[in-house]
C-alpha cells in the first residue's frame, strides 16, 4: 500500500468531505482549516474571515488504489471553482477554492488538470482555484467530523 495524503478547500468541509469518503483507496479524511496566519484558529474564529484560513478537507488515500488525478476530478466535480470566494450561500475566503499541494508533482498535477479543464471549456467562467503549497493543516473541532454520516444526512451526488 502506498499512502498519501491530498488537502482541498471547496466551501462548506462538511459536503466535501462526505464525497470523498466512501470512495475507493480513501483510506480516511479529516476536516480542518489551512492556508492562513492564525495559529490554533477554531470554527469561530475562522467564520469570521479574519484568519485566512479555509475550511478544507484532508484525505489519506492508497495511491495504488485511487490517483492524486482521481481526487482532482471528484474535487472540481463536487463544486464551482469559478466563483471566488463562495460555495453556494457560503461566502468569504474560507469558503474558497483550493488545492494545497504535499510536493511538486501534486503541484504539477494539478496546474495540468486545471490547464485541462480550461483547455476544454469545461466551465463558462474561468478557473479561480488556488494552488498553494499545503502550510499546517488545523484539525477542527470533533463535531465537525464526519458531520454529514453523523447526523444520518446524504446527498445523492457524494455517493
Amino acid at each position: 500500500m502506498e499512502k498519501d495524503n491530498a488537502t482541498f478547500a471547496a466551501g462548506c468541509f462538511w459536503g466535501v468531505e462526505a464525497a470523498f469518503q466512501k470512495k475507493e483507496g480513501v483510506i480516511a479524511t479529516r476536516v480542518g482549516y489551512t492556508g492562513g496566519d492564525a495559529e490554533e484558529p477554531d470554527y469561530t474564529t475562522v467564520c469570521t474571515g479574519n484568519t485566512g484560513h479555509a475550511e478544507a478537507v484532508q484525505i489519506a488515500f492508497d495511491s495504488d488504489i485511487i490517483t492524486f488525478r482521481e481526487l482532482l476530478e471528484i474535487f472540481f466535480s463536487v463544486h464551482d471553482p469559478t466563483t471566488l470566494n463562495r460555495q453556494g450561500p457560503d461566502v468569504g475566503d474560507q469558503y474558497r477554492s483550493a488545492v494545497f499541494y504535499r510536493n511538486d508533482e501534486q503541484k504539477e498535477e494539478a496546474l495540468l488538470y486545471i490547464k485541462e479543464l480550461e483547455d476544454k471549456k469545461a466551465f463558462e467562467e474561468p478557473i479561480v482555484t488556488e494552488v498553494l503549497p499545503l502550510d499546517k493543516f488545523w484539525k477542527a473541532e470533533d463535531y465537525h467530523q464526519k458531520y454529514f454520516e453523523k447526523m444520518g444526512r446524504k446527498w445523492g451526488f457524494y455517493d
